[in-house]
């Protein structure tokens, strides 16, 4: 049996509800993954799915934007508008970013306890 088999199934019916309530843990002034967030639910092999989740959000009161790639940098498919705010609320929160438009997640990266 493979060990992907022996993994629980993440992505089920209450996946988006279980990111948005994991994002909400994410204190002002720091960012995440989408594969931390995927992590804290059970797999980060999820990252993907928890970007799909933040995508379909339609609750203001989710910090979609403190969700970044691992890499320290907005993610935003072509929609240019999105990337735009989201930098717009992360530098109201403090964070900054290189002029290569990155995030130094050493400094900015919230460790979730779980």
């Amino acid at each position: 049996m493979s060990s992907q088999s022996q993994e629980p199934r993440v992505v089920s019916p209450g996946f988006n509800t279980r990111v948005y309530a994991v994002v909400r843990r994410i204190p002002p002034g720091c960012v995440s993954t989408y594969g931390d967030v995927a992590t804290v639910l059970g797999s980060p092999r999820v990252a993907r799915h928890v970007g799909f989740a933040l995508a379909a959000l339609r609750d203001d009161t989710v910090p979609w934007h403190r969700v970044i790639n691992g890499r320290g940098r907005i993610s935003f498919k072509g929609d240019t508008v999105r990337a735009i705010v989201q930098r717009q609320h992360l530098e109201a929160e403090g964070i900054e970013f290189s002029p290569a438009g990155v995030i130094v997640l050493a400094r900015y990266r919230y460790r979730f306890d779980d």
